[in-house]
């Protein structure tokens, strides 16, 4: 399978990276979403609106984005010499990943909530919650661009 995917993988980085990019503009704006969505009352027009708009990127921008960055972020991986499994760089890269799948998840249930009109959190929660997925984006960039250990 890695011989078959070697020539390709300029392409496979390449749709990684657009993933990646759709999938933090996603995660980037949905929680801004969220602090505007606080700030309406429940069971508004206003309200409403932000529902379509919160599902609507989750469901057919954001997670769909974050599957495409994994499937091709693992045939990037499959291929020999373009990870060094052994190298702390790598792991750190993943964790962050992970951490960002998570965030996603979390973005689901949070909109679950707003869409029951459940929501407990303050705009303070979410726009304390915008910052993590720039965090996490920092480190990701900085593991495969300098590859610190």
């Amino acid at each position: 399978m890695a011989d078959l995917l070697a020539p390709w993988m300029l392409w496979l980085k390449a749709f990684h990276i657009m993933s990646f990019i759709a999938w933090m503009a996603g995660l980037f704006y949905l929680p801004r979403l969220f602090v505007y969505h606080c700030q309406v009352a429940a069971g508004s027009a206003e309200s409403a609106r932000f529902k379509v708009m919160e599902y609507k990127l989750l469901r057919f921008i954001t997670t769909p984005a974050m599957i495409s960055t994994f499937i091709f972020g693992g045939l990037l991986s499959s291929i020999p010499g373009v990870v060094d499994w052994h190298s702390g760089w790598w792991l750190t890269k993943l964790a962050c990943v992970l951490a960002m799948a998570g965030f996603n998840g979390a973005c689901g249930r949070w909109r679950r909530d707003f869409a029951s009109d459940r929501n407990t959190r303050p705009e303070r929660f979410y726009r304390m919650a915008n910052e993590v997925p720039t965090v996490l984006m920092m480190i990701i960039v900085i593991m495969v661009v300098v590859r610190p250990f």
